[in-house]
């Protein structure tokens, strides 16, 4: 079927600005990914799962500049004793980073791809994107998977030491960066992936994590400061039998965040959690876009999304877990909520169930509400200002969410920045 022309035009216009990179394992992905850019092309509003978002700022040709935040804190997970690796504006800083040797663990660049015919990662790359693809369409990890040329190479073949942190930084008002990773964590092993950072003016990420069976990985990302930025980020696992997947996601400003997630359990008895908290004053719109796919016995999922928002802002949570035939012993939790700090903002949510096995126990729920005012009075009778009590009661809104991080002190770091964060609105 040949596109509307609005959708057509804005393709072309997009793509008139790219070029394919050639050679390498990487060349025969990159082409698939974008024959299927061309023939979904890129969305519109009146698409059924962008009609909360605007795609604009994403489908313009060109990023908007958005100004560089000079930090007035500490970097975040800068005490931690961690394996970093640097990107600034989406392209890799070698000398910025840590020697990426790390026992137990291989790390290319995908900037190296075309000096290649053979890798590992080659059985990867857009291959979870493309499944992913289905039922819903997903342009712009088509688009990264197209014309992304760098971003890290992850296989872990053993446990390490220490976490691996993928830091990204912002220096250039008008960037435009594309990056893409892809991880592999072998059978029995299990690591820790932490991202944090603004990265860029429009920040386009897309993450393929392929576990084995029994692998287990931990993933914590904190979406950076700058608050002029637009991103538009996905990730796609698929998990084998027994394997476990949890992911966190911290989001503070940005005019225009979007986080695709795409979870295929198809290994007996797999384990994935995704949660995410995000704080949003004024021009804020934030998206969470989950797809949990149950295809094999005894599988856990669980998502759990809050969003805090004030003085206009916006949250979007749309959310769905589809259980296959055959999916027996199914448990699925879905939990979307807001806590709306005045009139002028809105959450605006689509949870949503598929079920075609029988033996299984699946719930969603969604609610948007303020402060509690007997809380709140309870409080300020005990000598608390009504900012502080707001604060106080709003961090306890976020806990659930937070509280899906294992490690406690990566649990910490997250809870002083939300701190920080209420600290800084609340003058």
């Amino acid at each position: 079927m040949a596109l509307p022309q609005p959708k057509l035009a804005a393709t072309e216009a997009r793509l008139a600005g790219l070029s394919l990179p050639q050679g390498g394992w990487a060349e025969p992905a990159r082409r698939d990914a974008l024959a299927r850019l061309q023939a979904m092309g890129l969305p519109a509003r009146r698409d059924e799962y962008w009609r909360f978002t605007r795609p604009d700022a994403l489908n313009a040709p060109d990023a908007a500049e958005a100004a560089v935040l000079e930090a007035d804190e500490a970097p975040i997970f800068g005490t931690l004793d961690r394996l970093c690796l640097v990107f600034v504006d989406g392209v890799f800083d070698a000398e910025a980073s840590d020697d990426p040797a790390l026992d137990g663990v291989q790390i290319d660049r995908l900037a190296n791809a075309r000096d290649t015919d053979l890798h590992w990662a080659r059985d990867i790359y857009g291959v979870l994107e493309q499944r992913g693809q289905t039922p819903v369409a997903r342009p712009f990890a088509a688009l990264n998977t197209a014309f992304a040329t760098d971003g890290m190479l992850i296989r872990v073949t053993r446990t390490p030491v220490r976490p691996i942190h993928l830091v990204y930084l912002h220096r250039d008002r008008g960037s435009d960066a594309i990056l893409h990773h892809v991880v592999r964590v072998e059978a029995g092993a299990s690591a820790t992936i932490i991202e944090s950072g603004p990265a860029a003016a429009r920040f386009n990420k897309c993450v393929e994590i392929d576990l084995a069976d029994t692998a287990k990985l931990h993933h914590i990302r904190a979406q950076g400061r700058d608050h002029e930025r637009s991103a538009v980020t996905h990730m796609f696992t698929r998990l084998g039998s027994e394997s476990v997947f949890k992911s966190f996601t911290l989001t503070m400003n940005g005019r225009l965040t979007r986080n695709e997630m795409v979870v295929e359990l198809t290994g007996d008895d797999a384990i994935a959690h995704v949660a995410g908290a995000c704080v949003g004053d004024g021009d804020f719109l934030h998206d969470d876009t989950v797809f949990v796919t149950h295809d094999a016995v005894g599988c856990e999922s669980r998502q759990v999304f809050k969003k805090v928002l004030r003085n206009g802002a916006t949250g979007v949570f749309q959310g769905k877990i589809l259980v296959k035939a055959g999916a027996q012993k199914t448990d699925g939790y879905q939990i979307s909520q807001s806590l709306l700090l005045d009139d002028d903002s809105q959450f605006l949510a689509k949870p949503e169930l598929e079920i075609y096995a029988d033996d299984v126990a699946c719930s969603h729920g969604s609610t948007s509400g303020a402060i509690d005012e007997t809380a709140l009075f309870y409080l300020r009778a005990r000598g608390v200002t009504r900012a502080e009590a707001t604060d106080l009661l709003t961090l306890a809104f976020l806990a659930e969410a937070v509280d899906e991080i294992e490690d406690e002190t990566l649990r910490s770091e997250i809870v002083s920045r939300l701190d920080a964060w209420l600290v800084r609105r609340r003058s």
